[in-house]
């Protein structure tokens, strides 16, 4: 927690136990925070109170979160090619609407909230190459040229 008048942090909160959080999302209106964490969690935080009020399941690789105010659904796009979604149904409730297949890689996600849609850019990889003894492993290379983005929104209403 930061306080802005002083523009320092005056609280500290832990979101999970040995776990922090790869993407974030607010939702103001409410006082809560949307944290994807490693541990395959997305997590609801009281900013107020810090206290994680609930939690849905997601994907593995977790990298980006959004929220969408209008329609009061969180989102966890992960690596694994899958992309969470959830809606807050009180401020107390967070319940799995939907694991959405995208593809492996599309971890970055970026949302409209005026079309209601989500944008995750994807690729083609290289295998990645093999670590040197006693080094971290690296990550794949792109394959050229194979650069896309995958757009994903509510469905619409059918015209009779």
């Amino acid at each position: 927690m930061i306080d802005v008048n002083k523009h320092e942090v005056v609280a500290h909160w832990s979101i999970a136990p040995g776990e922090e959080p790869s993407g974030i999302a607010l939702d103001a209106a409410h006082h809560r925070l949307f944290s994807g964490c490693h541990n395959k969690m997305m997590v609801m935080l009281d900013t107020e109170s810090g206290k994680v009020v609930d939690t849905v399941p997601i994907g593995a690789g977790v990298d980006g979160c959004a929220f969408d105010d209008a329609r009061q659904l969180a989102f966890a796009s992960c690596g694994d090619g899958t992309t969470t979604i959830a809606r807050e149904e009180t401020p107390d409730k967070l319940t799995l609407l939907q694991t959405l297949k995208t593809e492996r890689g599309a971890r970055t996600m970026a949302l409209d909230p005026k079309s209601h849609r989500i944008y995750l850019p994807s690729a083609q990889f290289q295998p990645p190459p093999s670590p040197s003894p006693g080094m971290s492993p690296s990550r794949p290379s792109i394959v050229p040229n194979t650069l896309k983005l995958l757009v994903y929104g509510p469905a619409e209403s059918v015209k009779h």
